[in-house]
């Protein structure tokens, strides 16, 4: 039995529990949705948290550490300190400079993916890496646009469309082993 057909049992039998994880992780994102602003602010200062716990696990490491390794390693304990501290203390400066640097990422990788385009033009379905990379482009400059407001809900509304799409995903993966499941069983 090779691994692909070990997966698809192991989740053949637990269809129904994926299937509400991806009902719920669609009303979650649809909830966050509606409030992007709380959701962004929520996710900056958890993430600022986590970066905060980073900061006390490198000051730890450190100490297992002499001279420039020392130092260094302190100097990334105390960078992490302070970019975690900002984050939890003032999470807007922290949302829209984030955004910023959301905004010219995904203008750097529509770029990206143009030039990867027109190198890839023999190739059936080239057509969607331009069209990707024109996308990316586009909503880097609608950012940018609106920005620092965009600072304000960009973010809340990234995350919650991975949770639209990451619920629906789980739910179509959790109809698709339960009619093949069904279909074995009448078989």
């Amino acid at each position: 039995m090779n691994l692909d057909t070990v997966a698809i049992n192991e989740i053949s039998k637990k269809w129904g529990w994926i299937l509400a994880i991806g009902v719920l992780m669609v009303i979650l994102g649809t909830i966050g949705i509606g409030a992007t602003f709380a959701l962004t602010l929520t996710t900056v200062m958890f993430f600022g948290i986590l970066i905060l716990i980073g900061s006390g696990f490198q000051l730890l490491d450190a100490f297992r550490y002499k001279g420039w390794s020392l130092i260094g390693k302190m100097l990334i304990a105390l960078l992490y300190l302070a970019v975690g501290f900002i984050m939890v203390k003032n999470p807007l400066l922290a949302s829209t400079t984030l955004t910023l640097f959301i905004a010219w990422a995904l203008i750097a990788v529509g770029i990206v993916r143009i030039i990867m385009a027109f190198q890839l033009r023999g190739v059936d379905g080239w057509i969607w890496t331009l069209i990707s990379g024109i996308a990316a482009i586009v909503l880097g400059i609608m950012i940018l646009n609106n920005w620092p407001e965009s600072g304000l809900w960009v973010i809340g509304m990234f995350v919650a469309i991975e949770l639209i799409f990451n619920g629906w995903g789980m739910i179509m993966l959790a109809l698709a082993v339960k009619n093949r499941r069904s279909g074995d069983i009448q078989r």
